[in-house]
């Protein structure tokens, strides 16, 4: 009798693994419904047709490319250019990273733990000056974790026995150096400032030049156009400086009094608000690698089964003009045109009017990134304040002449990098939504910004079907 129970149960065992709900349908894989959100702080430009180029007379004769109808795929934009502030997250998220690597570093070669003891003990034994499997115990550890550990994060690579480890990031660093609790943390924080003999009115600031950050990206480009090649041979590492220029604001301008722009600009509060200046093409595509990281690390860290977004990136030149516009067909600047004025004589822009008087949109320099009126799509600046960088290379002839994203490779002529909107030093000509110029990938100048964009894949639904996303800012 029990064989025949037993012989029973496992045959309804095996009936059971073979039903299912989709009852032999098409159904498709279970769960695959897409959840994304609206970006903090972003628009959406829907997608659309438009004649680029210039809709008038070449008056500058220029010569440059002919207008195209150019059809664009909807997407996100920044609302304003990116603020000195929110560089600034970037900026202090690599400093971070960069002390806690280099303090895990010197635990695992010291054996010692920074902010302990010396025996492994203390307040903050095992948090700071460690990796985050340095303190897990292998008992503790799930398969998944074990394997990980066993095979990379504990042997690294041959360019870095560092690389995938985890940084603790659980504990605050020490800021304060009355309360570096040993001299290990001590080394390590005074190794992140400029030697002493190289301070001046006694004070010692960062070494910005220690400052990089580090990503890879996948080259798509040559990939389509290799005819055979391993995935590895298409993955790009970038090490990025990412700490802007703030010298531009003389070299620039080597007959202007410019000192207190250098001085004050990216660093102090009252410029907070902004657009950040002195950063070149490949900073603003490691900013975009990295907001993307940061966003997708605090997601899996919450482990909701949320669904990681998809990538920040730099717009193209058509994305770019096609935003700029509005929705307008033909216009001359973001909000019409074809004048600089409003009907009640005031500058809609801030640029260089009347022959050079700089200060007459009473605006000597940039202004806050949110300011004048917003274009048709919500963004506001899309002319005037700062040029802003696309992710386009610049062709005279052609427009979006697009070519592989590392300058590192490239020849001179493919590093013009396209660049939109004009800037606080220009004038109205290169306000013009269909007004092109360039600059070199590895150049900084003071009056180039950027924005980023992420591609329009829907958003969140409720469960009545209704549309919902986040507002902007």
């Amino acid at each position: 009798m029990k064989k025949f129970i037993t012989f029973m149960t496992i045959l309804s065992l095996l009936a059971s693994c073979g039903k299912s709900s989709d009852k032999g349908e098409l159904v498709g894989v279970k769960g695959a419904k897409w959840h994304p959100e609206k970006p903090y702080g972003m628009a959406l430009v829907p997608g659309g047709a438009f004649i680029m180029g210039k809709a008038d007379e070449d008056v500058a004769g220029v010569q440059d490319a002919q207008t195209k109808t150019v059809t664009v795929r909807s997407f996100y934009m920044d609302e304003t250019e990116i603020t000195n502030s929110e560089y600034r997250q970037f900026v202090e998220w690599v400093k971070d990273s960069t002390i806690r690597m280099k303090l895990a570093i010197l635990a695992d070669e010291t054996g010692t733990k920074p902010g302990s003891d010396g025996k492994g003990k203390g307040k903050n034994s095992g948090s700071i000056g460690d990796f985050a499997f340095n303190d897990a115990d292998p008992e503790k550890m799930t398969a998944y974790d074990k394997y990980m550990y066993d095979n990379y994060y504990s042997i690294g690579t041959a360019e870095d026995p560092y690389a995938g480890r985890k940084l603790n990031r659980k504990i605050k660093l020490i800021k304060d150096p009355k309360l570096y609790p040993d001299e290990y943390y001590t080394e390590v924080m005074d190794s992140m400032y400029i030697p002493i003999e190289e301070a001046y009115n006694g004070l010692r600031t960062i070494d910005v030049e220690k400052l990089k950050f580090r990503y890879s990206w996948m080259d798509i480009q040559a990939a389509a156009k290799a005819k055979v090649g391993k995935r590895k041979d298409f993955i790009r590492n970038e090490e990025v400086k990412v700490y802007p220029d703030t010298t531009v604001w003389i070299k620039d301008f080597a007959y202007s009094y410019n000192e207190p722009m250098h001085n004050d600009y990216f660093w102090h509060k009252a410029y907070g608000d902004y657009p950040v200046v002195g950063v070149k093409w490949t900073q603003a595509k490691a900013f975009c690698a990295w907001r993307t990281l940061n966003k997708n690390t605090y997601i899996k860290s919450k482990k909701s089964g949320r669904d990681l977004i998809n990538s920040f990136r730099l717009p193209t030149e058509a994305e770019w003009e096609y935003a700029a516009r509005g929705g307008l067909e033909s216009a001359t600047y973001p909000w019409g045109g074809p004048y600089t004025k409003s009907d009640r004589g005031c500058f809609l822009a801030n640029f260089k009017p009347n022959r050079g008087d700089y200060a007459a949109d009473e605006a000597l320099y940039t202004v806050e990134a949110k300011s004048y009126e917003p274009n048709g799509y919500n963004l506001y600046n899309m002319a005037g304040n700062v040029s802003e960088w696309t992710d386009s290379s610049y062709d005279p002839n052609a427009y979006e002449y697009v070519s592989t994203m590392n300058p590192n490779v490239l020849d001179a002529s493919n590093k013009r990098k396209v660049v939109r909107g004009g800037s606080w030093k220009d004038v109205a000509y290169f306000l013009q939504v269909s007004t092109r110029d360039y600059e070199y990938a590895d150049s900084a100048r003071s009056y180039i910004g950027f924005r980023t964009v992420q591609d329009y894949m829907g958003v969140q639904t409720t469960a009545n079907g209704t549309g919902r996303a986040n507002r902007g800012r």
